[in-house]
Formats: C-alpha cells, structure tokens, sequence
C-alpha cells in the first residue's frame, strides 16, 4: 500500500510529516501558500498539492504519532 492509499485509512485530523524536509501539514492549519482551507485532510487535498517547503509530491507525506 502507498502512502496515499494509506492516508484514506487514517483520521482526517491526523499530521503529516514530508520525509524529505520534515515540513508538518497540519488538516487543521490548512495551507495559506495553496490556498487550502483549514479542516482539510491530506486525502482531500488537490492531485497538484505538493509540499510547500521542497516540493515533494503528497505521498512523501507520512502520519505522525500524536495524529
């Protein structure tokens, strides 16, 4: 299973750490650069997201323990 398949099994509250730069996307926070709204979980979010520290595509995205 990759990284995006596995995000549709997750919580949409969880956070999600980019293993390339470690860049935290937070559903709660949203992204001001993409224009995300808060309360966006990363499954929701549009096929052209991607990081907006380096980058990397939305599947370099892994869940963080305390989500």
């Amino acid at each position: 299973m990759n990284p995006l398949q596995a995000a549709h099994r997750i919580k949409d509250s969880t956070r999600l750490e980019c293993r390339i730069c470690w860049y935290v996307y937070d559903p709660a926070q949203g992204d001001e650069v993409e224009q995300i709204p808060s309360g966006t979980p990363l499954s929701a979010l549009p096929a052209h997201w991607r990081c907006p520290q380096c980058d990397a595509e939305a599947d370099k995205f892994l869940p963080l323990a305390d989500g």
